[in-house]
């Protein structure tokens, strides 16, 4: 999303601007062009050399210095880049930005852009929380600014509150965000869930599966860069949280059809990319089964089937998208699943096939509609196969919904 796009990263004067150092090296890792603009308090913390270094290009400074690259240059700084990012940004510099103050090069800059704009401010919780501060953020966010709003924890002033400049991982998201400019799931509702599930034996024993959850949480991050809004059930994963969405987490199967079915009325587009338990033992223990000779019998029952349930109350006009992971008879069984579960799109993937299914990066699926159209793809990242597979169940949605 990134790849080849120009990336105008301002400055200022926090005690986070370190933090920019790591964010500058994710935005050229993943092949973008990063100029940098420095306020003058910003160099109190950390040097334009260090910038200049990790970005291979002179750091903007002062408004009168010398130019190096432009004839005017905060002008030419701001119609050549494809963004502009201001992390972190201090109170003062977002009361100049709100206000249309134009004092040094960040802020000249800043008024004489008029590509997307992403801000994620840092500062000492009163001041963030102070009213002027609030209406300024709200100013901003009234104009069209991405706010990348801090996190709450222990500051470097000693305070503990909401200040800490927002995870750099955070922000990149929101700088991907920025440069989507199609968003074809603008306005849709969309429900996804991720993960295995476990199901408990007893206090410290559960059956569980190898879900990484990777697939559900790329097709929920996907989802949001184009537009939609989305609520993520998520079992337990070892995964970051997605970018901004309504996250629900469970453990067991029965919680996770709990919150699914509960969700499901509101939302236009359901994609079941779970892979939920089969089966729970039908009597959990409550203390920790000790060691005996012999063999041990687990009796199971049946879980609910959570993508029947959403076929049999499945609304007019929503979208009902399933996952089957096979290692046997992929279309055979794929296509008794869709048909079964009355959904009306089937993501299936081969988990004996190299680079496809649990645990790695990459998929290839096997897309079966029920009106009997099949599209294979080709082996991609899971986010590459979550954006097609989002774009196919758009395109569903578009003709149920078209009057």
């Amino acid at each position: 999303m990134v790849e080849g796009k120009k990336v105008l990263l301002g400055i200022s004067g926090s005690i986070a601007a370190y933090l920019a150092c790591d964010l500058v090296r994710r935005l050229i890792k993943a092949g973008a062009q990063v100029q940098v603009i420095m306020t003058a308090g910003a160099k109190e913390f950390i040097t334009p050399l260090t910038l200049q270094t990790l970005t291979g290009r002179p750091v903007i400074q002062g408004l009168f210095d010398e130019v190096k690259q432009w004839d005017v240059e905060h002008v030419g700084a701001a119609q050549w880049a494809d963004v502009f990012v201001i992390a972190p940004a201090t109170a003062n510099v977002m009361a100049k930005l709100a206000r249309g103050l134009a004092d040094d090069s960040l802020s000249a800059t800043f008024l004489a852009c008029t590509k997307p704009k992403v801000i994620a401010p840092a500062m000492n919780t009163a001041m963030y929380e102070n009213p002027a501060t609030r209406e300024n953020e709200a100013l901003l966010k009234k104009r069209g600014c991405l706010i990348v709003e801090p996190q709450s924890g222990l500051l470097a002033c000693g305070d503990t509150g909401k200040g800490k400049l927002a995870d750099t991982d955070l922000i990149f998201q929101h700088i991907e965000y920025a440069l989507q400019k199609e968003k074809p799931l603008q306005g849709i509702s969309l429900l996804v869930t991720a993960g295995p599930t476990r199901e408990t034996i007893d206090p410290v024993r559960f059956i569980s599966n190898l879900s990484s959850g990777r697939m559900g949480y790329a097709i929920a991050y996907q989802a949001w860069l184009l537009g939609a809004e989305v609520t993520l059930v998520s079992g337990p994963v070892d995964l970051p949280p997605p970018p901004p969405c309504r996250m629900i987490n469970v453990n067991s199967a029965a919680e996770m059809a709990a919150a699914v079915l509960q969700a499901a009325p509101s939302a236009q587009i359901i994609i079941k990319a779970a892979a939920v338990a089969d089966y729970t033992p039908k009597i959990k223990a409550q203390h920790k089964i000790k060691k005996q000779e012999g063999e041990l019998s687990l009796e199971l029952t049946r879980t609910t089937d959570i993508l029947a349930a959403l076929g049999q109350q499945k609304q007019p006009g929503q979208v009902l998208v399933g996952f089957a992971a096979e290692t046997e008879g992929l279309l055979e069984h794929a296509k008794a699943k869709l048909i079964k579960k009355n959904a009306d799109l089937l993501a299936a993937n081969d988990l004996t096939s190299p680079g496809s299914g649990f645990g790695v990066a990459t998929n290839q699926l096997l897309l079966l509609w029920a009106d009997g159209k099949s599209r294979e793809l080709a082996l991609m990242t899971k986010e590459e196969a979550a954006r097609q597979l989002l774009l196919a169940a758009r395109e569903i949605w578009q003709n149920k919904n078209t009057i």
